[in-house]
């Protein structure tokens, strides 16, 4: 009697993270700018504000500093529905690794992309990488120097 025909099923994962990981650098046109971090926590905020509206902004930012040289300690300003967590901001290189749920994602790009200006100073985010998984933002392998 010959064995049963293997079966075979396709399983498929779409987005099973629940937050992605956003690493991004601020420029401005004028390199002598620098943010605090609260600074830099206020420009999201206003950034998502220009393009959603107060009504829709209820954001949670809370500050943890891994990589800065000083320590700030977190905080939470509640304006909202879309969990933002600011996990690095280095203030030399106006540089910061963003925290969103994975459902918030697009809004969030979209809107640091179509911010032009910061107290009327010309800047612009630069999206560096993005990954669900936030291991995956320690290295760049574009950067990767071999000896």
């Amino acid at each position: 009697m010959p064995a049963p025909a293997a079966t075979y099923e396709r399983v498929v994962y779409k987005n099973p993270s629940e937050h992605h990981y956003m690493k991004v650098c601020l420029e401005f046109q004028d390199p002598a700018v620098g943010l605090s971090a609260a600074q830099f926590k206020q420009l999201l905020l206003s950034a998502l504000r220009d393009l959603f509206g107060e009504v829709w902004l209820l954001i949670i930012l809370s500050l943890l500093s891994f990589y800065c040289t000083c320590f700030l300690s977190s905080y939470s300003l509640v304006d909202a529905a879309l969990p933002l967590d600011v996990i690095t901001y280095e203030e030399k290189t106006l540089s910061a690794i963003l925290r969103v749920c994975s459902s918030g994602l697009v809004k969030l790009w979209s809107s640091l992309t179509l911010l032009g200006s910061y107290k009327g100073k010309i800047c612009a985010f630069k999206v560096i990488q993005v990954s669900p998984f936030l291991l995956a933002l320690s290295g760049n392998s574009r950067e990767l120097v071999l000896d």
